[in-house]
């Protein structure tokens, strides 16, 4: 799977513990996708992290990898959607979630949208640079949206790594 991250964030234990979570929650699905966030951080990536997930079952995973591909492209939602595609053998994912821990930019609403997922789900908002500021519709009009999914731990992940650039 694209942007698999194998490390160990047994140090993170507490701020994303999955114990008592339905296996099929957005919840865990979320946690998942800050595992993959996490891998970004430790690489020097602006911390996010998406997985894909068709029938109850992680299909992709990725994480920003921009630094590392000199690739500005390489945002976490387009490598796990590049992963989906690959694994299903198919060019759009209708019966898929996008579990992504930053409220996707304008490039990967636009490649949700031509994917045709069926659901988006994110935790923090990005007022600066989401989608949301230029145009909702940039989704597809049949792609449910939902937001704030552990965003409090999504967010305090990005304003950490933001604060340490400035120190």
């Amino acid at each position: 799977m694209a942007g698999y991250c194998q490390k160990d964030h047994a140090q993170y234990q507490d701020k994303i513990d999955l114990v008592g979570l339905s296996i099929h929650s957005d919840d865990f699905f979320m946690k998942q996708a800050y595992q993959q966030a996490l891998c970004a951080q430790e690489m020097g990536e602006v911390p996010v992290g998406a997985v894909v997930v068709s029938g109850n079952q992680i299909i992709s995973r990725g994480h920003n990898q921009t630094e590392m591909l000199h690739d500005s492209t390489a945002h976490a939602e387009m490598l796990a959607l590049t992963a989906a595609f690959n694994y299903l053998g198919a060019k759009y994912l209708s019966d898929c979630t996008l579990y992504v821990t930053l409220e996707p930019c304008v490039m990967c609403a636009g490649a949700t949208y031509w994917a045709h997922i069926a659901k988006i789900v994110y935790a923090a908002s990005d007022p600066r640079r989401g989608f949301k500021k230029y145009h909702k519709n940039i989704i597809h009009p049949k792609t449910k949206l939902v937001s704030g999914v552990l965003k409090n731990e999504c967010g305090k992940l990005l304003d950490l790594f933001f604060e340490n650039l400035r120190n």
